[in-house]
C-alpha cells in the first residue's frame, strides 16, 4: 500500500521554525522526486519546493527562497521540508509528493500556523 505521510506541523509564532517530515513507504520513494506544496485557506495549492530524485537539485518558490529547505534521506524514505522565519503568510496545509513521470502520489497533509 502506497503511503506518504506528513509530520511537525503545527502552531508557531512569526519567526519560529518548523521542519516538516513526509514518510514514504509501499513504492521507490529513491526514484522518485519529491516535492512540497502548501494551499492557503481559499487559495489555490501552490507549489513551495522541489527536489530530485537523488537529492542533487533543489528549487524553491520565491516566496521561500532563503527561509526554507528541502531535502531528503532516500535510506530512511523521507523528505523534509525546514522552514525558518516563518510568517503568517505561511499559513497552510502542507502537502507531501511524490512524482515519477506520469505517476504521483500525495500525502494528507499537515497543517501549519503562524500566529502571535
Amino acid at each position: 500500500q502506497v503511503r506518504l505521510v506528513e509530520s511537525g506541523g503545527g502552531l508557531v509564532q512569526p519567526g519560529g521554525s518548523l521542519r516538516l517530515s513526509c514518510a514514504a513507504s509501499g513504492f521507490a520513494f529513491s526514484l522518485y522526486a519529491g516535492n512540497w506544496y502548501r494551499q492557503a485557506p481559499g487559495k489555490e495549492r501552490e507549489l513551495v519546493a522541489t527536489i530530485t530524485s537523488t537529492g542533487s537539485n533543489i528549487n524553491l518558490a520565491n516566496s521561500v527562497k532563503g527561509r526554507f529547505t528541502i531535502s531528503r534521506d532516500n535510506s530512511r524514505n523521507t523528505l523534509y521540508l525546514q522552514m525558518n522565519s516563518l510568517t503568517p503568510e505561511d499559513t497552510g496545509v502542507y502537502f507531501c509528493n511524490a512524482r515519477l513521470h506520469s505517476i504521483e502520489y500525495w500525502g494528507q497533509g499537515t497543517q501549519v500556523t503562524v500566529s502571535s
